[in-house]
């Protein structure tokens, strides 16, 4: 926990990245973290990653959540994890779901990406998951 409290609740940014027209878990989700009393922009279908980050740096997220059901993974996350690091928002969490094998999730990681979540997880440990890590690595 961080010494002082947050000034502002947290600002999550939920994407879906591609042509992936499939949003119901995006929009649970969305819903879900606006219901623990995060600030919540959804961004709608077919966004690129070029779009996203331009969003989050706009909107002044405290993480971007992406949903990806498509297989592009691991075109997308490498790409979103390069223009954060080229707009110098290195301390904004990238995260997100959806069909992704355990191998790709952890060759995610150790790119950089925070904690991936398959279908099926439960909301409360994605909530736990960016209120912890954004407690911990945001300076408010």
């Amino acid at each position: 926990m961080p010494d002082k409290p947050f000034n502002r609740p947290i600002r999550v940014l939920v994407a879906k990245v591609g042509l992936d027209g499939h949003d119901r878990g995006a929009r649970i989700i969305a819903t879900t973290l606006r219901d623990a009393g995060m600030e919540v922009i959804y961004t709608g279908l077919r966004q690129t990653p070029e779009m996203v980050v331009n969003t989050a740096l706009q909107e002044d997220v405290d993480a971007i959540g992406i949903s990806i059901l498509s297989g592009a993974h691991m075109t997308v996350f490498p790409r979103i994890l390069a223009l954060i690091k080229e707009k110098g928002m290195d301390d904004v969490l990238i995260t997100g779901g959806g069909i992704i094998p355990p191998a790709d999730m952890a060759q995610l990681q150790q790119m950089g990406v925070g904690q991936l979540f398959p279908p099926g997880t439960h909301t409360a440990d994605i909530v736990k998951y960016i209120t912890d890590w954004v407690h911990q690595n945001r300076n408010f």
